[in-house]
């Protein structure tokens, strides 16, 4: 597949998975030895990535915008920034309401249409500040 069609692909799973909650879309686009390096660790397999559905039920309005995207052979690289407000709990957090915005960047190998491998670093300290669960001294 063309750096292009990548790209689309990439923006649609995005689209499809982050922004619209439809985790159903992985069975279509997720290769079933996937596996996404991510800030909380490994997670392997096709039902192993359906728990981002984690990410909806902690934060309904999240959304993902992609500021920049560069692909090269099989790779595409989105710089990206998540919005939402916390409705749920998330990672042992309570429900606190709060809007957050943060940024990241990942890295997604795509061969013949399907995600191989991802890697993703993102800003989860700030996200964290913001949802009040960690704070920075002298800082209110």
């Amino acid at each position: 597949m063309s750096t292009e069609e990548n790209k689309a692909i990439a923006r649609k799973f995005l689209e499809e998975i982050i922004n619209k909650g439809n985790f159903d879309y992985a069975d279509e686009v997720y290769d079933e030895n996937v596996i996404a390096h991510t800030p909380y660790g490994d997670i392997k397999g096709k039902e192993g990535l359906k728990q981002f559905n984690m990410l909806s039920k902690a934060f309904p309005d999240i959304h993902m915008t992609i500021e920049d995207q560069i692909a090269e052979g099989d790779k595409v690289v989105n710089r990206f920034t998540f919005t939402g407000t916390q409705k749920g709990e998330f990672m042992g957090i309570a429900p606190t309401g709060k809007s957050f915005k943060f940024t990241g960047i990942n890295i997604q190998k795509i061969v013949n249409g399907k995600f191989m491998e991802g890697w993703s670093t993102m800003d989860i300290f700030s996200l964290y500040q913001q949802l009040g669960a960690i704070s920075i001294p002298g800082k209110k």
